[in-house]
């Protein structure tokens, strides 16, 4: 299989009851916080995610972003389309721009998840 052949489904927000350490995770729970886990786990991705996330008004032009990084306008854009498509950022598009805004409760979800450890 070839990267192109790869797609990525939409993962809605994870409903996490508990932290990992106080019940094991079902296994349709784990499938479904598994790609917002594996999106977050690429360098770029999860700068990406902050910087948006702590951008003016928690949103982000891709304009905004390129400066941040010696990749291309290309590169950053496939970079936020996975971490749209997985539910982690929501994007409107204003003209010719795309703007992105992380889903706080998608964050939460995530929080929640790895939270709990004393």
């Amino acid at each position: 299989m070839s990267k192109s052949d790869l797609t990525l489904t939409p993962v809605q927000t994870v409903a996490c009851c508990s932290p990992l350490v106080a019940e094991p995770l079902s296994e349709e729970h784990a499938r479904r916080v598994a790609p917002l886990l594996k999106a977050l786990a690429d360098p770029v991705r999860l700068r990406l995610l902050s910087l948006v996330a702590s951008h003016t008004d928690g949103e982000a032009c891709v304009c905004d972003l390129n400066d941040a990084f010696e990749l291309s306008q290309p590169t950053i854009s496939h970079h936020l389309k996975v971490l749209h498509e997985v539910g982690l950022l929501d994007r409107s598009k204003r003209g010719v721009w795309v703007y992105y805004a992380v889903r706080r409760d998608a964050l939460a979800d995530l929080g929640a998840l790895i939270g709990g450890v004393a």
